[in-house]
């Protein structure tokens, strides 16, 4: 039996600890996160707080862990939702490659590309008002041409193979090869892909909530937790540090993650070993 990759290891642990505490937090916090506290404002991680407290007096454990769980939801949704648009795309540029819906689907993604997830939030909470599930969309548009663009490089490569070709001499049509040959042999790049568009779908969130485009109070949400700590970083350094540090080791468990993957799933890698 071959051995686990240590990078995949790293990474799952740093992501199964911070999956854990979401979880945990849908039945159980120590403190209630809607819950003020004046007198208990801005402690230092102590033995009644671990983390500490924010200005308002709220234990800054019971945020992170609340934050957790929305940061990984709309990462989740997110990346999702750039699966299910994006992939399909791909499979038909690849399809039609050269041909006028290829040359449609790229020159659309490209102009999607043209507008960072931020920008789309903006032009979206215009509309429609800022809120976790606005985020949601703007970073699953963000999401869509990525995975079209990885589908579709990843497609390309295999309809000039022998096997793809008996396929269609066969009779099989092109939903049919994409959906049956095509697809299967390239779910390893799209696991990968989707792994770090998760870790970028975390950031994106938490760029959104610092702004004030993501999730709305009263709901946590480790951008804001950031937000709010800017003007009190000089004398309360805690609020700022560790919404900080469980941004950076989320994100850093799911590269790691994506990393190990990537070496256990690509065909050229293992070889190489």
């Amino acid at each position: 039996m071959k051995r686990l990759p240590m990078t995949l290891i790293a990474g799952a642990a740093l992501t199964g600890v911070f999956a854990l505490a979401a979880l945990i937090s849908m039945v159980w916090t120590p403190y209630s996160v809607e819950g003020m506290n004046i007198a208990a404002r801005l402690q230092a991680p102590g033995a009644a707080h671990w983390f500490g407290t924010d200005h308002f007096g709220r234990d800054i454990l019971s945020m992170i862990m609340v934050g957790a769980r929305t940061s990984i939801a709309v990462a989740v949704i997110a990346v999702g939702m750039g699966m299910v648009l994006g992939v399909p795309l791909g499979l038909l540029a690849a399809a039609n490659r050269g041909g006028l819906i290829d040359e449609v689907i790229m020159r659309g993604n490209d102009l999607v590309f043209a507008f960072p997830a931020l920008v789309i939030a903006i032009l979206i909470t215009a509309v429609f008002g800022p809120s976790a599930v606005n985020a949601i969309i703007a970073i699953g548009i963000f999401n869509t041409p990525v995975f079209a663009r990885v589908t579709r490089g990843g497609a390309l490569s295999l309809w000039t193979l022998d096997y793809i070709r008996a396929a269609e001499v066969a009779g099989k049509g092109k939903v049919r090869i994409s959906v049956e040959h095509i697809l299967p042999n390239i779910a390893n790049l799209l696991i990968v892909q989707g792994t770090i568009q998760f870790s970028l779908g975390i950031l994106a969130e938490a760029a959104l909530s610092y702004v004030g485009l993501g999730a709305q109070p009263p709901l946590p949400s480790w951008g804001r937790m950031l937000a709010e700590a800017q003007t009190m970083i000089s004398f309360a350094p805690h609020m700022a540090i560790i919404p900080g540090f469980a941004i950076v080791l989320t994100v850093l468990g799911l590269n790691l993650m994506g990393d190990g993957l990537r070496d256990i799933l690509d065909p050229k890698l293992r070889r190489a070993r």
